[in-house]
């Protein structure tokens, strides 16, 4: 015997109107657009019901979207399951570099050796980038920061330019 429904959804005229016009926009993002479909194919108030699983099976999501999805919009209304929320662990929220401070990072990588040391080290990079940046950053960073460059400290320590090697294919 199946339990019975939890939440059940009935859209309004406008809901579902603005439900497809969303869908229908160019820059709305897969995973909204999923959102609205799901929302279109549980309305009982408009055509045909599907079940859960037939949802998930059609949408091309699994069942825990479909149950997130009803979930939010029963709890917080359309405006929720349009809204796209990051998370704050995600690794842009946790970035530390942004283009301007790699371009100080290779601007000071670039530049004249410290007096006494014989080339940039990743570390005397960091102790630098400490006076430079007004945020500080880790060796990780900045060692991230070069390697996207190509970068090699060792090539700028004979005076050449930056090594820049071909990708193993």
């Amino acid at each position: 015997m199946a339990r019975p429904k939890k939440y059940t959804i009935k859209l309004t005229d406008e809901e579902l109107k603005e439900l497809k016009s969303v869908i229908h926009k160019k820059n709305t993002s897969k995973m909204i657009r999923s959102r609205c479909q799901i929302l279109i194919d549980l309305d009982e108030a408009h055509g045909k019901v599907l079940t859960h699983e037939q949802c998930a099976r059609v949408n091309g999501v699994c069942p825990a979207t479909v149950a997130n999805t009803v979930t939010k919009y029963t709890n917080g209304g359309l405006s929720s399951v349009l809204q796209y929320r990051r998370s704050v662990n995600s690794d842009q929220a946790r970035r530390k570099l942004d283009g301007r401070a790699e371009a100080r990072i290779i601007e000071l990588a670039c530049g004249p050796v410290p007096q006494g040391h014989s080339r940039w080290t990743i570390r005397l990079l960091e102790e630098q980038s400490r006076v430079v940046l007004e945020t500080p950053v880790s060796r990780e960073a900045i060692r991230r920061a070069l390697k996207k460059m190509n970068f090699d400290l060792t090539a700028m320590a004979t005076g050449a330019s930056p090594k820049k090697t071909m990708p193993n294919l």
